[in-house]
């Protein structure tokens, strides 16, 4: 336990992945899927409330249209946040992989629990609601991937 407690919450944080290179290169597709998310959210006329998310903007009055847009846009920030620093671990803080992939892990289960007792209204299924529970349990898999140790070739 204590091993796994280390390697989460290393006490040096450096460019060592000790984990399975599927976690590491997942973690870049990961990344890259956030940043787009992120600039998509900020930089589309709706935020991608309707044109995505099926969110029937058309059928609420302006401001409250507007409120969402600026939610959502407000949501690419934060997504643009934590992008980067996914980026950054990327690059120079691999031995963080493992802690972000918890922190991605406990954020698809609790949306999840958010859509529960807080559904938005939408036309359709939108894409972030219907891969809450496959990132969740993805999430799951590639945490333990990247705090089990590869097998040293002898």
């Amino acid at each position: 336990m204590t091993k796994i407690l280390n390697r989460l919450l290393p006490a040096q944080i450096d460019n060592t992945f000790p984990g399975y290179r599927i976690a590491h290169f997942a973690f870049y597709a990961l990344t890259a899927l956030t940043l787009w998310r992120s600039q998509h959210h900020l930089l589309s006329a709706d935020g991608g409330a309707q044109s995505i998310a099926t969110i029937p903007l058309e059928s609420y009055p302006t401001g409250a249209a507007a409120t969402v847009v600026g939610i959502f846009a407000l949501w690419g920030l934060s997504q643009l946040i934590i992008g980067l620093i996914y980026l950054i671990a990327a690059i120079r803080y691999r031995s963080l992989i493992p802690f972000l992939y918890l922190l991605f892990t406990v954020e698809y289960f609790v949306r999840l629990g958010i859509g529960h007792y807080k559904p938005v209204e939408t036309l359709g299924t939108a894409p972030g609601g219907a891969i809450n529970l496959p990132f969740a349990l993805l999430g799951m898999v590639l945490l333990a991937l990247s705090l089990w140790p590869r097998p040293t070739a002898n």
